[in-house]
């Protein structure tokens, strides 16, 4: 499965070139186009169960596309806010990815929720992770660019909670307050997360929830009285 990423990173857009027999899965919503001879199949990966996790815990859509191609072709995804998307190869390891983050991935990859207690409260983030498992291709999108960071053993990188992508499993991580009481009050910045290598962190450089506390109050408002 080759891929090529373009118009990062503002307005990225994903092309999976599949060979034949190859397919690819992705969140529903996410294709942009594909070519003449690609096949799409629309069900519930992994049973009912584990779709509705997915789904109401992880924040992802409940059905999930698998486009394949039995004699090659290509298929253009992309994600739905503007911003970057990445690759990341799984090679029998565990990937931590955000709510909504995930683009695609190869379907040998098992995408399950998994609960992590009090400290992955993310803000609105929730209590919940989507958890990759296995071996192969995985992409994930972003608000904003995407910047990786490399952890070394015991190296400690702290991460506001609105900025985080994804991380891999052998990465330690507490979320914990800025300061103390006023400064998680009113310095705007609230929970962070303190990850400690080794291993990968991938952040985003523009918060969804810093943009509606913009947005929100420069809408206009309709009062019960007016028309």
């Amino acid at each position: 499965m080759d891929h090529e990423i373009e118009y990062r990173p503002s307005f990225a857009l994903l092309t999976v070139t599949l060979d034949p027999g190859e397919s690819v899965r992705a969140e529903a919503g996410s294709m942009v186009s594909y070519s003449d001879g690609v096949n799409i199949e629309t069900k519930a990966s992994g049973g009912v169960i584990d779709s509705i996790k997915r789904s109401v815990l992880g924040g992802e859509s409940f059905f999930q596309n698998t486009f394949a191609a039995p004699e090659g072709g290509e298929v253009t995804f992309a994600p739905p806010l503007p911003g970057d998307v990445v690759h990341h190869g799984l090679e029998g390891e565990t990937l931590y990815v955000q709510s909504g983050s995930y683009v695609a991935s190869d379907p040998a990859i098992e995408v399950d929720t998994e609960f992590g207690g009090g400290r992955t409260f993310f803000g609105g983030e929730g209590l919940f992770l989507l958890k990759l498992d296995g071996a192969g291709s995985t992409f994930l999108s972003s608000y904003g660019a995407i910047h990786e960071r490399e952890l070394d053993a015991g190296e400690r990188y702290t991460v506001d909670t609105g900025h985080i992508v994804a991380f891999e499993e052998s990465t330690d991580f507490d979320v914990e307050r800025v300061g103390g009481l006023r400064s998680t009050l009113f310095s705007g910045e609230g929970l962070v997360c303190t990850f400690t290598g080794p291993g990968k962190v991938w952040l985003q450089t523009r918060s969804t929830d810093a943009f509606l506390a913009w947005l929100v109050p420069k809408l206009p408002s309709t009062n019960s009285g007016g028309n």
